[in-house]
């Protein structure tokens, strides 16, 4: 059973105590182990955990607390480690409901995961966020809620956002019960200047000694120390050495990212493998994955295997996707290492800087061998309001997406947004197109393709349309719902019989992921819980997402992850250049721009 953080309940405590001593049996004793040690950074030879129910009673020699029925696992060379902690993920980036991504996780060792439902919020609210919260309370895997503290991400003048989270809701949701922190405060410019619906969110988690999680982007001297200052004790979004360095000397915990676009971790780590600095408090995170890449390389697994790669010590790459982790969100007399009296989450890895992982124990139970669940997890269904999100008002026609522009005229200076591959940021361009009967065409030979954003919360019909370079597009269209940060529908493509094809078809899916070339759907990828999540397996997800990949290939896209790319095209709070249903918008300058240069 999962507690609020650091809550031990006193009732058990005789339990305990009696089963160390041997006048009770443990439950299960796992044997002769090497201990990876978290604690002292040691690896302990031939090392028994005794374990009564969920919690771990003895750790050394546990031959006195062995009876008839105790389960006996042996683990002669084999080495015991802290089921692993992600700091920070989004699991709707997963494309997975909570239940769906907690059976991808647990066989690559993730016991518990610090969750911020950002993308949810900003389609379904606060009771988005408490689904997903309540959804994680059924199962092994521990589920921490960090609150989203800006939705919608930027004003009404930039986009129609589906919900809004104040500090009243804030302020309810940290009653919940495995509440943790304030969710990333992205608006950290908010922040600096005392802005008082952010100032009020932080003071407010502060209050109620939760954590308030970072996301930093300003400059390292008095911006930075400012942030800090405010309470902020996390960031994940340090891309160089120097950043990371910078937020580790000022006392953050630095999160280390090695997501699926955005892999961090080779830079960043230097902090450690060239500087030499102490990584107590840094901290291993995925942020976003996407399924496939769930399957074929795994979760913290994969993270800290990297690590090593780079060269961090086993032991050390461990303990910072274990204890750091679980020290920083204040719940280490729970989790996040292998000692009496706390939650009994073991890994047993059958290669230490493979990081193999044999088997995965849960709050005492076997939930994962050989990279398999056997765990019975139950099933979650989420209510139909959660489901009906796609809500356009009418149905699209290739009209729709016409750019009119003065017939006398021949060639027009557009503002263009170009993409960069595994990059979050956009650039400003100015492109010329040839005017076709009075409209604006997309232009395949300068890698030039429309892009649209439909709002699809309130079916208002806003409509911003544009064009963006970089996808390699030669023909047909792609469109999502999951489009940061607001998720309204997303489509880019070439033709706009097919735009209005592919987005006709997710508004009647509920949402999701689609290629469409010449009147025909090439590859969907359903997602009906509020359009970005799929309560359907991993491995059916994973090939639904694969197909979608193999499309976009012919349509003439190369990109390693373009989902991710594409779905920051809307995201109006990075630089340089970004759309939403109300047109272009400046992010540099923070305000709406014409799609004609004049």
């Amino acid at each position: 059973m999962l507690m609020k953080p650091g809550f031990k309940p006193p009732e058990i405590l005789e339990k305990l105590v009696s089963a160390a001593l041997g006048k009770s049996r443990a439950s299960l004793v796992i044997r002769r182990g090497a201990l990876v040690n978290v604690f002292t950074g040691e690896i302990v030879e031939n090392t028994d955990i005794a374990v009564v129910d969920d919690r771990i009673v003895l750790v050394g020699n546990a031959e006195h607390t062995i009876g008839p029925e105790t389960k006996i696992i042996d683990a002669y060379g084999k080495y015991l480690a802290p089921g692993f902690l992600d700091g920070h993920v989004h699991v709707e980036s997963s494309m997975l409901t909570v239940t769906q991504f907690a059976k991808a996780v647990l066989p690559h060792g993730t016991t518990t995961v610090f969750i911020d439902p950002h993308e949810v919020a900003n389609v379904l609210g606060i009771k988005g966020v408490k689904m997903m919260h309540d959804e994680g309370l059924g199962l092994p895997l521990k589920v921490y809620v960090s609150i989203p503290s800006c939705v919608p991400a930027t004003s009404p003048e930039f986009e129609t956002a589906g919900a809004e989270i104040g500090l009243k809701e804030i302020e309810e949701a940290f009653s919940w019960r495995n509440t943790v922190a304030l969710g990333e405060v992205m608006n950290y410019p908010g922040v600096l200047s005392l802005d008082p619906k952010i100032i009020g969110e932080v003071k407010a988690a502060l209050k109620s000694s939760r954590i308030v999680e970072g996301h930093f982007f300003g400059n390292l001297n008095e911006e930075l120390n400012a942030y800090v200052a405010a309470g902020i004790s996390s960031d994940h979004e340090s891309v160089t050495m120097e950043a990371g360095l910078a937020k580790l000397r000022l006392g953050m915990h630095v999160m280390v990212r090695e997501a699926s676009a955005w892999r961090d971790l080779k830079e960043v780590i230097r902090m450690v493998t060239e500087r030499k600095v102490d990584a107590r408090r840094i901290c291993l995170v995925s942020d976003d994955r996407e399924p496939s890449d769930l399957l074929n390389e795994g979760h913290i697994d994969h993270i800290v295997r990297r690590a090593i790669e780079e060269g961090v010590d086993p032991v050390t790459s461990i303990q910072m996707a274990t204890l750091n982790t679980a020290e920083h969100f204040k719940v280490d007399s729970e989790i996040g290492a292998l000692a009496p009296g706390m939650v009994a989450d073991i890994l047993i890895l059958s290669d230490l800087n493979r990081v193999r992982v044999d088997t995965v124990i849960a709050n005492g139970r076997v939930v994962a061998k050989n990279s398999r669940l056997v765990a019975e997890i139950p099933e979650y269904h989420y209510p139909e309001e959660a489901r009906k999100t796609v809500r356009l008002g009418r149905r699209l026609g290739g009209n729709d997406f016409k750019v009119r522009v003065e017939a006398g005229k021949e060639f027009f200076k557009v503002r263009v947004i170009q993409v960069v591959e595994a990059k979050t940021i956009t650039r400003s361009r100015v492109a010329d197109l040839r005017q076709r009967n009075g409209f604006l065409e997309a232009d395949p030979a300068q890698d030039i393709a429309k892009v649209a954003v439909v709002e699809r919360h309130r079916a208002s019909g806003n409509m911003g349309i544009g064009f963006v370079k970089g996808f390699g597009f030669k023909n047909g269209a792609v469109a999502s719902t999951v489009a940061h940060d607001s998720h309204n529908m997303l489509i880019v493509g070439m033709n706009d019989g097919d735009m209005a094809l592919a987005g006709n078809t997710l508004a009647e899916t509920g949402g999701g992921m689609i290629a469409v070339e010449k009147s025909r759907i090439l590859a969907l990828v359903e997602l009906p819980v509020a359009g970005l999540m799929s309560d359907r397996p991993v491995q059916e997800v994973a090939a639904k997402v694969e197909k979608l990949s193999e499309a976009w290939r012919r349509l003439g896209c190369v990109m390693t992850h373009p989902f991710m790319t594409m779905s920051l095209l809307a995201l109006p709070v990075l630089p340089e250049l970004r759309i939403t249903d109300k047109g272009l918008i400046d992010t540099v300058n923070f305000r709406r721009t014409s799609l004609i240069v004049e």
